[in-house]
């Protein structure tokens, strides 16, 4: 079957995003950046690695009865499940229980930019420009005030599992950029074959079979919606209406927005979790969100410094 029309896209725009498509990546980054919050909430009553089974699971099923697979080779949608699901989602998971705030989770994952950067320049065989070495010196002087003020809810521990979660994710973002074209929707889904099956091995070995009985058994309807709240919302929603605002739009014009998700994660955390807001942590948001906006801008503001006429 084919994918369903609502997500295939109109031919790129020419201008800015107009304020309907950026109701709608508000609504994206909105949606990532709380979703940190619902997270914990879910890892109250399953364990980590259970959970992320879970959201695989139900981010494959049904879907790939419904959409077709994309016309990628399956060793790259098994490369990018692995990494996204056990790499990616499965430690950031096992961080968030216990080891590391939500808020800040939503923060220091954003360090998959710099991984991302980092891998294609190693592919590439290319040097890091002056901008960027800006931009991850402030990106690892936020990290730095985080790790030195780790302690409670926060723990070094904690900060290099999602360090960790921000490297496979970059791991992810490459192993896609060989399927240019791809309907990402269904890239996700089908590649969510291969997330759920190593995610349930792990917290088979890991966790136990107690674990996952109890886990289910006392899972309330609250945290189910949670579980589904991570496979639809966040997985089917985001990445769909994503991909359709970088089909509408040069990615210059939709990628600066990812730049708020933290700041979402940040406020729900403050909000809803009476997550504390210090100083120090005020000044390391500032400091990752500054190297992310630097990398971001300075190539777009250096285009039209020159494009101008003098």
């Amino acid at each position: 079957m084919t994918s369903p029309a609502v997500f295939q896209a109109p031919a790129p725009a020419a201008h800015g995003l107009g304020w309907r498509d950026a109701l709608v990546a508000l609504a994206v980054v909105a949606v990532w950046g709380t979703n940190f919050v619902v997270i914990r909430f879910a890892l109250g009553e399953l364990p980590p690695l259970l959970f992320a089974a879970l959201r695989f699971t139900f981010a494959a099923l049904p879907g790939v009865f419904l959409i077709r697979r994309p016309k990628v080779r399956w060793r790259e949608l098994a490369a990018y499940g692995v990494l996204i699901g056990a790499g990616q989602f499965g430690v950031l998971y096992i961080a968030m229980k216990g080891h590391i705030s939500p808020g800040l989770a939503s923060l220091v994952v954003q360090s998959q930019v710099f991984f991302t950067i980092g891998l294609s320049m190693w592919r590439a065989g290319e040097r890091l420009r002056p901008f960027q070495w800006a931009a991850l010196a402030l990106a690892v002087a936020g990290f730095a005030v985080i790790v030195g003020h780790a302690q409670g809810a926060t723990t070094p521990l904690g900060v290099g599992l999602v360090l960790i979660a921000g490297a496979s994710w970059a791991g992810g973002n490459m192993v896609a950029r060989a399927a240019p074209g791809a309907n990402m929707l269904a890239y996700v889904i089908w590649a969510s074959l291969f997330s759920a099956p190593p995610l349930f091995v792990l917290s088979l070995v890991f966790e136990g079979p107690h674990a996952i009985r109890e886990g289910l058994a006392h899972a309330s309807a609250a945290t189910w919606a949670a579980v589904l709240w991570q496979s639809v919302g966040n997985t089917i929603f985001g990445y769909a209406a994503w991909g359709w605002l970088l089909a509408r739009h040069p990615a210059a014009t939709v990628t600066p927005m990812a730049l708020l998700v933290p700041v979402f994660g940040i406020a729900a955390s403050a909000w809803l979790l009476a997550e504390p807001l210090p100083a120090w942590k005020i000044l390391a948001a500032a400091l990752v969100l500054g190297g992310l906006a630097l990398n971001v801008f300075w190539p777009m503001l250096r285009a039209r410094a020159i494009a101008q006429p003098a």
